[in-house]
């Protein structure tokens, strides 16, 4: 459903070119959960910013249907693709209610029935109606994140690009989030590209998963491999080492 091929990604502020993701490519089926892991600074959530058309794409290709994506990206990839933010506290307008949060991109893309699909989309991610009229300030950061994966499933996208989506979470809201993301995706037979540096979330959520070192795509991974922690490259050994502290869950 979703293909890169030889993805390069380059900075250029005048003086020095920054080289963030050098000849990486992966496919991702649909209906799959995809992960992408490495350190700080590896590349990834580069990678998912160039699918959405937020970095610049100096090299390679990215195909969705086998189709190369326009630069820039139509209204039509933004029904189809959608992304979530790692910060709950910045992905959302502190002067906006969540009913203008959530009636943006309907309107951009004109749908019809808005309050229907809004007072739906709350129920979905469990919020309710209560919180429409509410502000980001008024809600925690699990909640805040719940109207992000809202505000990301209301255009009724095929796609989610996940950015470290519970990193800014405390663990029992990690997990809550994670469990609602897994109930969406087979309820919807959504297709997941999930980026994180915790490989207990990695394991959890994604069938494969490709590691990155410094822009490059080093290997890739089934998650029984993750599991077992079977490795071919030095780098992902030592990934899997300075993770040992992480429990795999089924």
């Amino acid at each position: 459903m979703l293909k890169i091929e030889n993805l390069e990604v380059s900075f250029d502020n005048g003086e020095t070119v920054v080289n963030a993701v050098r000849g990486v490519s992966f496919d991702v089926k649909q209906g799959e959960s995809y992960g992408i892991v490495g350190e700080s600074g590896s590349g990834k959530s580069t990678v998912l910013r160039a699918i959405c058309g937020m970095a610049p794409t100096t090299g390679g290709r990215i195909l969705l249907d086998g189709k190369p994506l326009p630069d820039p990206r139509t209204p039509d990839f933004y029904r189809r693709v959608q992304m979530v933010f790692q910060d709950p506290y910045a992905s959302l307008h502190p002067r906006h209610t969540i009913d203008s949060v959530l009636s943006e991109p309907l309107s951009i893309q004109r749908f019809d029935r808005r309050d229907q699909r809004i007072a739906q989309a709350l129920d979905d991610v469990g919020l309710g109606q209560g919180f429409r009229f509410r502000y980001p300030h008024q809600l925690s950061g699990g909640q805040r994140q719940r109207v992000a994966v809202a505000r990301a499933l209301i255009l009724e996208p095929q796609i989610i690009l996940l950015d470290e989506p519970t990193s800014a979470l405390d663990a029992s809201i990690q997990a809550e989030v994670l469990n609602l993301l897994e109930r969406l995706r087979s309820e919807r037979g959504l297709t997941y590209v999930m980026v994180s540096h915790d490989l207990a979330v990695i394991s959890h959520m994604c069938e494969r998963l490709l590691v990155m070192e410094q822009g490059l795509a080093v290997e890739e991974l089934t998650r029984a491999d993750l599991r077992a922690r079977r490795a071919r490259t030095d780098y992902t050994t030592k990934l899997l080492k300075a993770s040992a502290g992480y429990t795999a869950t089924e």
